[in-house]
């Protein structure tokens, strides 16, 4: 582990020497990259030098602790050191993890009512409000670019950008199906249902992670779908754009500009495809997909909200909690705090 820390504050340094350099100025593309490799070292930078002077503390309390007079006040400094030192090599094994490379992206997250009717689409509406509620707390920002909306409440589909500063990070894990135990509004006699809604959770590409070659896309203008009231777009600005090569669609409506509308269905097009690209990795290169926490696949059953257990449960971790209201008002850090930590467990045993 020393070898590894002591080659990244060795890079750390070049480049703080490299951005010193005038034509590494001159060049912002460059700049950027190694503004942000130098961002990515600082912690385990920091780390280190802390790691280091906890060390100093020990080899200190140890050259007093034959002394007569300092013996009590450097055993107590040694065990608090040695104990700082296990704590601050934790930490290092994990900042040591090989990081995703999408940790740090905005996401793009569709959401649709599944099986269950009616009751489903509401519960995609449930989840939808879940997420927002949730990135609000986190200081982050919604754009709805596409929905459906149910006949009676919610959403049969709906899509959204979600931006700020680590989204990925917190949220790759969602991607599955979500499980939702309870009596329906319209039920008369009682009777809880079960019903489902889908999520996934794609990283949005950025300029250099999907080159799209619009001679391989059908661009079509029609008008929104949206289901009236003062809002409602009526002009014919909604642009559905379709990949040829592939079969995949995107559609975005919520902007009164055409051109607004298509610049995001882009961004969501070469989303998608840089999801395709990511998946079609991970299978040629035969990643081990029982060492992660899920398959983040959109048919995984991956959650259960019980309504009237008032819980909801991971099962890919088997992890509940007995909180469901708070849940679903975007209270998510115990289930998302659970899944890193499990997933920071497994990375550790392989790494």
């Amino acid at each position: 582990m020393i070898d590894r820390l002591n080659i990244i504050v060795s890079r750390y340094n070049e480049i703080q020497e490299e951005l010193l350099k005038p034509e590494v100025l001159a060049d912002y593309s460059k700049m950027k990259t190694l503004s942000k490799e130098k961002s990515d070292l600082e912690e385990i930078v920091k780390k280190y030098d802390e790691y280091k002077e906890t060390q100093k503390r020990i080899e200190d309390a140890k050259a007093l602790i034959n002394d007569p007079e300092m013996h009590d006040l450097a055993e107590m400094e040694l065990d608090e050191a040695t104990e700082s030192l296990k704590t601050i090599t934790h930490e290092l094994e994990i900042l040591l993890i090989p990081k995703d490379e999408n940790d740090g992206k905005n996401i793009i997250m569709e959401i649709r009512g599944a099986a269950g009717g009616d009751e489903a689409n509401i519960f995609a509406g449930d989840l939808f409000r879940m997420y927002s509620r949730y990135a609000e707390k986190q200081g982050w920002k919604i754009e709805v670019t596409n929905e459906v909306e149910g006949t009676a409440g919610g959403y049969s589909q709906i899509e959204f950008m979600i931006k700020g500063e680590n989204v990925y990070s917190k949220l790759k894990f969602e991607s599955g199906s979500h499980r939702v135990q309870r009596v329906p509004e319209t039920e008369s006699q009682g009777r809880i249902q079960t019903s489902t809604a889908t999520v996934a959770v794609m990283p949005e590409a950025e300029e250099f992670d999907y080159e799209l070659d619009m001679n391989e896309i059908r661009v079509d203008i029609t008008r929104s779908s949206g289901c009236g009231g003062q809002g409602v777009n009526t002009t014919d600005s909604a642009v559905r754009l379709t990949h040829i090569p592939t079969g995949i669609i995107v559609y975005s409506q919520t902007e009164r500009s055409q051109i607004r509308n298509k610049e995001k269905a882009i961004q969501i097009m070469k989303t998608r495809l840089y999801d395709l690209k990511l998946r079609e990795k991970e299978e040629a290169e035969g990643q081990d997909r029982r060492n992660k926490i899920g398959t983040g696949d959109r048919s995984e059953k991956i959650r259960t909200y019980n309504y009237p257990q008032n819980r909801v449960t991971d099962h890919r971790i088997g992890f509940s909690v007995m909180n469901l209201d708070r849940v679903m008002d975007g209270d998510l850090d115990a289930i998302i705090d659970a899944l890193i930590t499990e997933d920071q467990r497994r990375k550790l045993e392989n790494n």
